[in-house]
């Protein structure tokens, strides 16, 4: 991973020598003790000190004496041991140093979270992740700023220095310092310690110490250039530079100046009132096009209140070291979404894939898989469900999970990572039968074997609907919960008539998992496969708003790689016929779910539909060479039925089954052993 540096140009700021500190190396307490229970210092979320979020004191392990505290979580959503330690009041300025010794079991991690406010649960000011294999990661609202490495299974010392007045934090590990950087929030309130699930870590010789800061006359500082993380090499970025009144007087004009690969432009600022310790914010329009390998980018303060120089020259320049990542050629990422009109926090996830999309383009692919709402596609959202512990909630790659606001983190991972596979998209359509053939060309770029897979995706943009079941539940409504994209400015819920749905899945072909060894043999460097799927869609969907996606899926069950582009684009490349691969999807437009299992069969196989009213049903099926093999039709059916289809006497492959409900056709896949 690559890492985003922030560093002074020049000194620290005057500090002054009122300073508060506290350490426990937890020697006071015996073992087994309930740490929350026993000390007066620390405290648990839920303020029930010695229940189930309290910590007990081990000493099976520990860095000096005897004891530590061990957290561990086996919970889908973590916890439940939550450990806090409240900081001497909400600090937004002066220097604050914060130590710990930790031991990581390895496979497992550790995770803390530095609170904004005194009121816990208010707001993250920072979120510092310990990955499995030995990442660390620091992170503020979803913004990756620094990764480092750890050591696993051995004792390591953790020490962050805060500057709380300029908004620069630097890290240590083992006293080697990882690199500096701007967070997204300037005020810290109280740790909170929260074991996620699988972590398994030990905590031993705490400490934090904090000096505050003595305000001068006339000061201001440049404290942060935002809009550059996050941003990939080749992509534009617009700065905007954080100002920060540190002076007791207020700042009234001022000028800055911002340097980056030789180009350097100014704004002069005047008509402001900007008061002792308020943040001002100065939005470039000039664009900055990132280069590979690490450059700076300066920003620099001057002319504060029409003097030469303020009181303290230290802190008037800023400079962010960009290493910016470098995506593999031909990667893009999934996401997906579990999300439903009837969760209130999943609005969260609207805006957070909203903003990933506008940012990466096409290198980012969202996909909003529906729950227990009209959008819902059955064989999509099943086995979504288990992979995660709650809404919104989603998988980046078919990794681990996150949280919709996290998943840029996994994104900025997953995107530099060279893809064993290249693919591109061709189709064709008809306008009148609504009958949409696509093709999917995959192209490995190394000899891989094993159950490589490929799977088929529609999604739609600018979706809508009538009546309560397409209105949003917002738990942002009323701005209680903090901004959120605007939704802090709708109701609870938000109607129907005002909702836009983006990235919604339509279609799946064949399932969730994909074709089960769809390359076989090893497949050489160059080696070329390609694979299709038909579907017709219904009326009401708008193909104009449509994206094919297509996933390879690799055989630990992550995406390798995957490629989407719109229904127009994939005419455009022009088809190519291969092998058929078909959906196990819900007909959204019949109101019907249908599934088709064994995969693969034998002898037989058994369509299952839940027709939800009166249907009309017949089927097709086909062999991949267009042989038409079976074709009956049933009637008007109503509710549950297990209908057979007797494949003995077929050879081995694929077979399209046509499936039609009061005249709406969906394509299924058989695969015959």
């Amino acid at each position: 991973m690559k890492r985003i540096l922030l560093a002074f140009l020049a000194g620290c700021l005057v500090l002054g020598t009122n300073a508060q500190s506290f350490s426990d190396d937890f020697e006071s307490y015996t073992a087994g003790d309930m740490l929350a229970a026993t000390s007066p210092d620390w405290e648990t979320w839920s303020s029930a000190n010695g229940g189930a979020d309290d910590v007990a004191v081990s000493n099976a392990n520990a860095h000096s004496g005897s004891n530590s505290i061990y957290f561990a979580s086996t919970s889908t959503n973590g916890g439940p041991t939550d450990l806090v330690m409240p900081f001497p009041g909400e600090l937004e300025v002066g220097q604050f140093n914060l130590e710990m010794w930790l031991y990581i079991n390895t496979g497992t991690g550790a995770y803390f979270n530095l609170q904004e406010a005194a009121a816990i649960g208010t707001a993250w000011a920072a979120d510092i992740y310990f990955l499995d294999g030995g990442l660390a990661q620091f992170t503020s609202g979803g913004s990756l700023l620094l990764s480092a490495s750890y050591p696993e299974d051995a004792w390591f010392k953790l020490r962050m220095e805060n500057n709380l007045s300029t908004n620069t934090w630097e890290i240590f590990i083992d006293d080697v310092s990882q690199g500096t950087y701007a967070n997204g929030s300037t005020q810290i309130a109280s740790i909170d310690i929260f074991p996620l699930n699988g972590n398994q870590f030990y905590m031993d010789d705490f400490s934090y110490e904090f000096t505050e800061y003595v305000v001068p006359n006339v000061n201001g500082a440049v404290v942060g250039i935002n809009n550059m993380n996050g941003v990939l090499a080749g992509q534009t970025a617009t700065p905007a530079v954080v100002v920060r009144n540190l002076g007791s007087t207020a700042i009234t004009s001022f000028s800055l100046m911002i340097t980056y690969n030789g180009e350097t432009f100014t704004q002069d600022i005047t008509g402001v009132n900007i008061a002792s310790l308020a943040f001002y914010t100065v939005n470039f329009t000039d664009t900055y096009t990132l280069l590979a390998g690490m450059n700076d980018i300066t920003a620099m303060i001057y002319n504060v209140n029409g003097l030469e120089s303020d009181d303290d020259m230290n802190d008037d320049t800023k400079v962010l070291t960009l290493d910016p990542i470098v995506p593999a050629p031909g990667k893009a990422v999934v996401a997906e979404e579990a999300t439903g009109t009837w969760c209130p926090w999943c609005v969260r996830g609207a805006v957070f894939m909203e903003e990933l999309s506008n940012k990466y383009g096409e290198l980012y692919i969202g996909v909003a898989v529906h729950n227990n709402d009209p959008m819902t596609v059955t064989a999509y959202d099943t086995p979504m469900a288990g992979l995660i512990g709650g809404y919104p909630s989603g998988v980046v790659d078919r990794g681990p999970e996150y949280d919709p606001s996290q998943f840029e983190i996994p994104f900025l991972e997953r995107i530099q990572i060279a893809p064993k596979a290249l693919i591109t998209h061709g189709a064709t359509w008809d306008a009148t039968t609504r009958e949409l053939n696509i093709s999917s060309t995959v192209t490995f770029q190394e000899t891989v074997s094993g159950n490589y897979k490929i799977a088929f995706v529609l999604t739609e943009d600018d979706v809508t609907g009538t009546g309560a079941d397409w209105s949003q539940a917002n738990a942002y409504a009323g701005g209680g919960n903090g901004d959120m994209g605007g939704y802090e400015d709708l109701p609870n819920p938000v109607p129907a008539a005002q909702m836009v749905y983006d990235h919604v899945a339509r279609f799946l072909a064949p399932s969730f998992n994909g074709v089960p060894n769809a390359f076989t043999g090893a497949m050489n460097a160059g080696n070329a496969t390609t694979y299709n799927s038909m579907a017709v869609l219904p009326a009401d969907w708008d193909e104009n708003n449509m994206h094919i996606i297509s996933m390879v899926i690799a055989p630990d069950g992550t995406i390798d790689n995957a490629y989407s582009c719109s229904i127009d684009e994939a005419v455009t490349a022009g088809y190519v016929s291969g092998n058929m691969v078909t959906s196990v999807a819900q007909i959204a437009g019949a109101k019907t779910d249908a599934v088709i299992y064994p995969v693969p069969a034998n002898d037989v196989c058994y369509i299952d539909l839940d027709l939800k009213n009166n249907s009309e049903v017949s089927i097709e099926i086909y062999s991949a060479d267009g042989k038409l093999m079976n074709a009956k039709y049933y009637g008007e059916y109503n509710g549950l039925y297990h209908l057979p289809v007797n494949t003995s006497a077929w050879s081995a492959g694929l077979y399209q089954v046509r499936l039609m409900i009061n005249g709406i056709a969906t394509s299924y896949t058989i695969v015959k052993e």
